[in-house]
């Protein structure tokens, strides 16, 4: 975790989530654990070097947890802390404000 935080909320909060990969990432783990080809798939066009980075930023902030099993091959599941579950409600203010923008303006 950040030592250092942005004095404003709003900053750190988007400091956390900065980026479209961390929110839809947030959004496919609000449903339970998933392995790693299970977010990449879901969360779409990204690359592995940048899931695995994003992941990796994700499990630093504490908003998520990493489980290796010792396997062949090796098997990694990823899940929200009761942190990274946190930020539920403000995804569900996004799909709010989303679909109602797509109804006004698409």
């Amino acid at each position: 975790m950040e030592k250092d935080l942005p004095a404003c909320p709003v900053e750190t909060t988007l400091m956390l989530i900065s980026n479209r990969w961390k929110a839809l990432i947030i959004r496919d783990l609000l449903d339970g654990t998933k392995r790693f080809g299970e977010i990449k798939k879901s969360v779409g066009n990204i690359s592995q070097k940048v899931l695995t980075a994003n992941l990796r930023s994700m499990e630093n902030s504490g908003l998520l947890t990493r489980k290796v099993y010792p396997e062949t091959p090796p098997r990694v599941e990823y899940t929200l802390t009761e942190t990274g579950y946190s930020l539920k409600p403000i995804l569900d203010a996004m799909v709010a404000w989303g679909t109602e923008y797509k109804q006004k303006n698409g």
